[in-house]
């Protein structure tokens, strides 16, 4: 083995310039060369403890995939990630790997982790490059699966599940699989060619996947136990977007984030020619502070916004989105008015949005998130001039599931309630996770979700 690489500091990314991406879609990370990821991967110590494994919702064994990229042995990297993760290049672009596998390496405590998610980007650009075989499907054992939702945990669950010969159907709402990865993430952050990518590897283990189907409309759960399937996986995200109840909410040039970022990223509504188009805003509110915050924000000033503010009642050390991400927006130029709160959005004669009246904010004593309360500075109330306000408040799972499904139990904000060590909801044979349990949460938790289920799938069929 290499001697380690001491060095106290990551690797660079490689980014576009901040003043070329910011006016457009293509992807601002560039990647490592092979001599960086090589470099990079002789940092890691190899540590007994493993606790960046530990660290991660989907236990990959990260310390074996470093070691190979180490050696430039990148599809062997890929081989170790492949046996825990069915979206090797969506995680490393998107996973938080700060408060996770990084969060936890040894390196970090004197100086920056490994870059762990730079490695994983890496060894699943280079495979998907290089590789060009196909999977090999294995033998059926005759028992088929339905999976409710494209999305990470469903795509997850119907892989694992593939792998162990599972006859696996998706059935997924929109007419694209993917779920957030599509609608939700900017190409930008997440290139959907990777996603295709991704997605076209489950088909060639023999996952079916069923566009334009919704659960509870088209066919109902207990449909889907009529037509031969042994056992069900809800892993329908959580799409109904929450909004705040201020006057001014339903004037034009209001939008949720979901709607926004689904007509940005899905409808592709930033190119001349899509029949989703959006008008173009001068000056742009973004309520939230969350990574959908941050998206929606830097997807307005590439449509031609000339400021994009972020509005967030507490102060920038409790922003939730990620490091990364914050700074990226910084650098594109969009603008945070942290320990502000809207209160009402003003419109003009024409029932448009002309702007939004906010109210200043001081931060008191934590509340049960362990987060300083937010309160209102008496008297501070004051306007600025908008024509859009995009609303990020985060989301709750869509009723229509459970409203359609009886026996099925949820909790008081219309998450279904599912055992965390299986997945299973208070039905019998039907499963659950990912935000559809959790509300709205990461891309890798509810992978770790998704296999969690078939894991416990696997073991209810085969009693």
């Amino acid at each position: 083995m290499a001697k380690p690489n001491m060095s106290l500091t990551k690797n660079p990314m490689p980014a576009q310039d901040p003043n070329v991406r910011n006016k457009n879609f293509d992807e601002v990370a560039l990647g490592y060369t092979a001599e960086m990821a090589m470099d990079e991967a002789q940092r890691c110590l190899h540590c007994k403890a493993k606790p960046c494994v530990a660290g991660c919702p989907v236990k990959i064994d990260i310390p074996e995939f470093i070691g190979k990229v180490a050696e430039g042995d990148f599809e062997g990297g890929y081989e170790v990630i492949a046996r825990s993760s069915a979206l090797p290049a969506v995680c490393g672009r998107v996973c938080p790997q700060e408060t996770q596998c990084e969060g936890v390496c040894i390196r970090g405590k004197k100086g920056e982790p490994v870059g762990i998610g730079r490695l994983e980007r890496f060894v699943a650009d280079y495979h998907n490059a290089n590789f060009t075989g196909t999977p090999e499907k294995p033998a059926s054992n005759g028992k088929a699966v339905a999976v409710i939702g494209a999305g990470p945990a469903g795509l997850t669950c119907a892989g694992d599940l593939a792998k162990l010969g599972y006859d696996v159907t998706i059935f997924e709402a929109l007419h694209l699989a993917g779920g957030v990865l599509v609608y939700g993430i900017p190409e930008f952050r997440l290139p959907k060619s990777i996603v295709r990518k991704e997605i076209e590897g489950l088909k060639a283990l023999g996952v079916k996947v069923e566009t334009n189907i919704i659960i509870g409309r088209t066919i109902t759960i207990d449909e889907l136990f009529e037509d031969g399937f042994k056992a069900v996986f809800i892993g329908s995200g959580a799409g109904l977007p929450k909004f705040m109840n201020i006057p001014g909410e339903n004037l034009k040039g209001v939008y949720s984030a979901n709607e926004f970022l689904t007509r940005v990223n899905l409808m592709k509504a930033y190119r001349e020619d899509s029949d989703t188009p959006i008008k173009q805003n001068r000056r742009v509110a973004v309520v939230g502070g969350g990574n959908v915050a941050m998206d929606a924000a830097r997807c307005a000033l590439r449509l031609g916004a000339e400021e994009v503010n972020i509005i967030y009642r507490r102060s920038e050390k409790e922003l939730p989105a990620r490091a990364e991400e914050i700074e990226h927006a910084k650098e594109e130029g969009i603008v945070f008015r942290t320990l502000t709160n809207p209160v009402e959005i003003l419109g003009d004669e024409n029932g448009f949005v002309s702007g939004i009246r906010c109210i200043s904010m001081e931060l008191g004593e934590p509340d049960d998130s362990g987060r300083r309360r937010p309160i209102a500075v008496e008297g501070s109330e004051h306007d600025i001039e908008v024509d859009c306000v995009i609303m990020a408040l985060g989301t709750s799972p869509n009723p229509l599931i459970k409203d359609t499904t009886e026996g099925l139990d949820v909790n008081k904000w219309g998450c279904i309630i599912a055992a965390e060590d299986t997945g299973l909801t208070s039905r019998e044979g039907v499963y659950a996770g990912g935000d559809a349990v959790t509300g709205a949460a990461t891309v890798i938790l509810a992978m770790g979700a998704g296999k969690t289920a078939a894991a416990a799938i696997d073991e209810y069929l085969n009693k």
